[in-house]
């Protein structure tokens, strides 16, 4: 352990490694930019992938799409593996409370991973269906025993982060991570970090709820991703409202993680 802890120090104290896993939230930022104008598109009527895949998707199509694509998995990586080193290097005095910040940075590294990879497969020319995958998982997760119970577990699980991210928006959780500047800038900044959590809270919030639909109904088909779960918010009544509302606080969070770039504590 700490010959991880040395190696996870050394990393953060690299101004290359720091400017890179910068540039991750860079990278996240654009992507949701690209997945809200996508979902704004759903709102008028139009069709589009509002997920990972669709954003990548429409990256690849654009001129040295594929360069970009390819510095989106290395700021991915980058950033993943600073949430692995803060993991290691977690100061909580609370044993407790330790454990939890560590699960936390681990999974978001987990996270930062998977949207890597698909950036990689996108950029290799492949392609992904976050709904199909999503669908497939569930009817083998349903398949096996006590699967409904554990796809309930797994929706209540992603309600509760989309819950999570709502909280950490109205409460402002996410300041005490940046180092903000005064007056009007900060103000702005904040703003954006609120609607911008709750706006992607309310997003993966109905992901997990579609989870739990899924195994309710013995319906894996039920399931799927956040383009599964803008989709769902249209077709609520005014749905077209609340999608464009959800589709601004996508676009807002993605800014808010420009913001994030250059004023995170790093």
């Amino acid at each position: 352990m700490t010959t991880a802890k040395s190696a996870a120090r050394a990393a953060q104290e690299s101004p290359v490694f720091r400017t890179i896993a910068r540039i991750g939230y860079v990278v996240l930022g654009v992507l949701h930019i690209v997945i809200g104008a996508i979902a704004i598109t759903v709102a008028m009527g139009g069709s589009g992938k509002a997920d990972q895949g669709g954003a990548m998707e429409t990256i690849r199509d654009t001129p040295a799409g594929v360069l970009l694509l390819w510095a989106i998995a290395i700021g991915l990586v980058a950033l993943a593996a600073w949430q692995i080193a803060e993991a290691f290097l977690e100061r909580e005095a609370d044993s407790k409370k330790k454990w939890g910040h560590r699960i936390k940075y681990i999974g978001t590294a987990l996270v930062y991973i998977a949207i890597a990879i698909t950036a990689i497969v996108y950029a290799l020319g492949g392609s992904s269906d976050s709904s199909q995958s999503t669908q497939t998982f569930s009817a083998q997760l349903m398949s096996t025993p006590g699967g409904l119970i554990l796809l309930v577990l797994v929706g209540l699980i992603v309600l509760g982060i989309g819950i999570a991210f709502i909280v950490r928006g109205f409460t402002r959780a996410f300041e005490k991570h940046l180092d903000l500047p005064a007056g009007v800038a900060r103000k702005g900044i904040v703003t954006f970090g609120i609607v911008g959590y709750v706006a992607k809270g309310i997003a993966v919030g109905v992901t997990g709820v579609l989870f739990v639909v899924a195994a309710l109904t013995h319906d894996a088909e039920a399931a799927g991703g956040l383009d599964a779960a803008l989709h769902t918010l249209a077709e609520l009544p005014f749905g077209a409202v609340i999608l464009w509302v959800v589709a601004a606080g996508l676009i807002i969070y993605g800014l808010f993680c420009l913001a994030r770039a250059r004023y995170a504590r790093m």
